[in-house]
């Protein structure tokens, strides 16, 4: 029996290679596609082109008969100083609506477009206000929380997000929205943040709250897949993060739901050192050993319970077992994650978005 065949896009980015090197043992038949030739998946089925180029991506189709399309190939944040809205909308929405247009023309069972927690943008300012007033607290950022995207980026990934969602309702395109949390190795562009904690420490911290290791971004895609091509789900979006420690898991007939530890929430804009205390004692003798620190507070928490319980999602690298590795004296991160390695996002070095070492 044939592998059915996936068109990933942007394969030659942080997401899209996890994508090419995992799809092929979960039992599908990856082709990639990207605008720069990927060294690193010889070996793969991968070509060069723009998705951008209608004509290109009807030539694809035809020739590999795809049956779903993993779509991550965008302009990011990292881009906005370097190119034009223009390109943006070109890009992220011209070229996810030829996909879209093309996939639904040759009924694929499935497109799983990967999108970003980027979008909620100033829903996170207004969540946290309305909390105020109820009661103090940071906000629990799930899918019900409506975006409000604050830069190019976030506007062009939800314009995006409503044309899947268009395609989906007018052409029966079985379609799902990820909403990825940060996953990138690359340095904060946060600059107080580079100067107040080392790299491996702020990341390990933003596991907690706003953070997703590579390895779990690749399987909440194939577990999207997998439901989609089976014809179990054919619409939805998702929150995908690490489950937040901060959060109390409920297991109900195999059912997942995470329910919020409320007097930690309420204490996590204030003192999130007390908070993760609390929930996780062990962390602290660990940090203390290696002279890391936790933030003072933090302004969120994502909840990734629906992906969890929806696409039977079970994130591995969390912030509990990210410590339990490190204590044993054990690499935190997933194999894929330091496989596929910093990508960069430019041709020539940017700021701490590329450096000379990632081109």
């Amino acid at each position: 029996m044939s592998r059915p065949k996936v068109l990933v896009t942007g394969c030659n980015g942080h997401l899209g290679q996890a994508l090419m090197l995992t799809l092929h043992s979960a039992g599908y038949f990856p082709v990639g596609v990207d605008i720069r030739h990927s060294p690193d998946l010889s070996g793969l089925e991968t070509t060069i082109g723009s998705i951008t180029d209608q004509i290109f991506i009807s030539q694809l189709f035809q020739k590999y008969e795809f049956e779903a399309v993993l779509h991550t190939a965008a302009l990011h944040k990292p881009h906005i100083c370097t190119h034009t809205k223009s390109q943006f909308v070109d890009i992220n929405i011209n070229g996810t609506l030829i996909l879209l247009e093309e996939a639904a023309k040759k009924g694929c069972k499935a497109f799983i477009f990967s999108s970003s927690t980027t979008t909620f943008g100033r829903a996170l300012s207004l969540a946290a206000g309305k909390r105020d007033i109820d009661r103090p607290g940071v906000p629990l950022i799930n899918e019900s929380v409506v975006p409000l995207p604050k830069n190019i980026y976030g506007v062009t990934k939800v314009a995006a997000e409503d044309l899947c969602e268009l395609m989906h309702k007018e052409h029966a395109l079985p379609t799902i929205i990820l909403r990825f949390a940060r996953f990138f190795p690359e340095a904060d562009d946060d600059e107080e943040r580079r100067c107040a904690f080392e790299d491996a420490n702020l990341k390990m911290n933003e596991l907690t709250y706003r953070r997703v290791d590579l390895a779990d971004a690749a399987s909440a895609n194939i577990c999207a897949l997998n439901k989609a091509i089976q014809g179990k789900l054919t619409w939805g979006k998702y929150v995908i993060s690490a489950p937040s420690p901060f959060l109390q898991p409920v297991s109900d007939e195999n059912k997942v739901n995470i329910e919020p530890r409320a007097q930690v929430l309420e204490r996590l804009h204030v003192d999130a050192r007390t908070s993760l205390r609390e929930v996780l004692p062990e962390y602290e003798t660990l940090y203390r050993r290696l002279g890391w620190n936790y933030f003072d507070h933090i302004d969120r928490v994502y909840d990734c319970s629906k992906a969890m319980r929806e696409l039977d999602w079970c994130p591995e690298f969390t912030f509990a077992e990210a410590l339990r590795r490190l204590s044993k004296g054990e690499e935190w991160r997933s194999p894929l994650a330091l496989k596929v390695g910093r990508r960069g996002y430019h041709r020539v070095a940017t700021g701490v978005y590329t450096l000379s070492v990632d081109i």
